[in-house]
């Protein structure tokens, strides 16, 4: 071949592999519910240029711009995962748990989805030392080292595992602060928006109609309540999450 065409073909290539493509359709919001927003009375102002009309007293998104920020949200997630940058999903709030969970185990991400503790990132000197005292206890319980301890200690030490795993359990092994955090409800996990406004942790978010989209460098407005929503959304990150890091340990980049 060619050395014109080889370098031609590699060049397409690496271009190919530095962008992410989502697969969600306009049609696949709408089904999902992203287009409903909450009611009017609830409308926060800056989330207006978002918006294509009221109906029966709510909201609904144009899906048009809710389409376009999610690609623009996706491909700086993949651009950070890519250059093996640590991201952490966030989402609390009951039907966003399972998914929150499920998406950064997928994707070799990190996550928070049982509540966000004040400090997790302007404290995080401390909550680094937690994870280590974790990890640490998993590693001697499963190597037995209190095997023939008494029962007592057995349970004592059992019951710390649990504790700090329901705390901490979903940054396990993650050694840095994050670069991004990836936020289902903004004004439910307000505290985790401030404390990365204040360490200057880019903020990745779906925006409901009820919040302002401004606080979040990456904003995808659109029904942060409806569980096919949040699904929807959330898996589509994951996947450009997930893309990225398998290019960054092909490349020898450390995530943690």
């Amino acid at each position: 071949m060619d050395k014109k065409v080889q370098n031609l073909e590699k060049t397409k290539k690496t271009k190919t592999e530095d962008k992410f493509t989502p697969s969600i359709s306009l049609q696949d919001l709408l089904e999902a519910g992203c287009h409903f927003g909450h009611t009017v009375s609830k409308t926060h102002p800056k989330i207006k240029p978002y918006l294509y009309l009221s109906r029966d007293g709510g909201q609904i998104f144009d899906l048009i711009k809710t389409k376009e920020l999610l690609e623009k949200a996706c491909q700086f997630l993949y651009r950070l995962s890519k250059e093996g940058k640590p991201i952490v999903f966030v989402g609390t709030k009951k039907q966003a748990k399972a998914i929150i969970e499920k998406t950064a185990r997928e994707s070799g991400a990190w996550a928070v989805f049982e509540r966000w503790l004040g400090g997790t990132l302007t404290n995080w000197p401390e909550i680094q030392k937690r994870l280590k005292v974790l990890a640490k206890l998993k590693e001697e319980w499963e190597k037995g080292v209190y095997s023939k301890r008494p029962k007592k200690e057995q349970s004592q030490v059992k019951k710390e595992i649990n504790r700090l795993g329901k705390l901490f359990g979903g940054l396990e092994g993650l050694t840095r602060l994050p670069a991004a955090l990836v936020i289902v409800d903004v004004k439910k996990e307000m505290t985790a928006v401030k404390e990365a406004l204040k360490e200057k942790v880019a903020l990745v978010a779906i925006t409901d109609s009820n919040v302002d989209p401004t606080l979040v460098d990456y904003p995808v407005p659109a029904n942060d309540d409806a569980l096919k929503s949040i699904n929807l959304l959330i898996t589509e990150m994951g996947r450009a999450v997930k893309k990225g890091y398998a290019e960054a340990r092909k490349n020898g980049q450390d995530k943690s």
